[in-house]
């Protein structure tokens, strides 16, 4: 069942957020560790202006477990989602002027899949595509008629699967020092 994210499903979207964090070596994993970044992005999501706030994202829930999750936001929020992730690093006594990301992701009047991620033991199900299929919900909630979202170079099975939904390469942007294919998708 596709749903919307909620607070309580902190627990089980955080380690799906982190296996894409470590995919991206972000320097605040490596810098950190995987417990604590796990535990800062908990609390985070419970802010509702933060990039993986639990507004910001469906959860494919299959026996009352999430087995995905899909995250985003639009272009003219991303200068401001990683805000509140401040008041949660300082909580930790952690620098305050840490950034998790710097480069910019989106491109102009999209909404932006920053992240989709399926827990280990549902790949192979069909999970992400239920998700990818209801992005439009997300997308219409912020008034747009567009999804974007990057795709590393080096994982062509991902970029195959967006390909088979519609998305198709409209640039590029280097983020966290890997290249990635910048997709599209119109909305009806």
């Amino acid at each position: 069942m596709i749903r919307f994210a909620r607070k309580e499903d902190a627990p089980e979207i955080a380690p799906l957020i982190l296996v894409i964090l470590n995919d991206m070596e972000l320097p605040f994993v490596q810098s950190y560790g995987e417990k604590k970044t796990l535990e800062i992005l908990e609390e985070a999501i419970a802010d509702p202006d933060y990039r993986y706030s639990y507004t910001r994202g469906l959860v494919n829930e299959i026996d009352g477990k999430v087995a995905g999750i899909a995250f985003g936001y639009t272009d003219e929020e991303e200068p401001v989602i990683d805000e509140p992730l401040t008041a949660v690093l300082a909580q930790h006594g952690i620098d305050t002027d840490i950034r998790l990301f710097i480069d910019k992701e989106t491109f102009p009047n999209e909404w932006y899949l920053d992240s989709i991620s399926v827990a280990e033991k549902f790949r192979g199900q069909g999970i992400g595509s239920e998700l990818l299929q209801e992005l439009p919900k997300l997308a219409e909630k912020a008034n747009r008629k567009v999804i974007g979202l990057s795709v590393d170079e080096k994982n062509p099975k991902a970029k195959k699967l967006y390909e088979r939904h519609g998305f198709k390469v409209v640039g590029q942007r280097m983020i966290s020092g890997h290249l990635y294919d910048h997709m599209q998708k119109e909305i009806n």
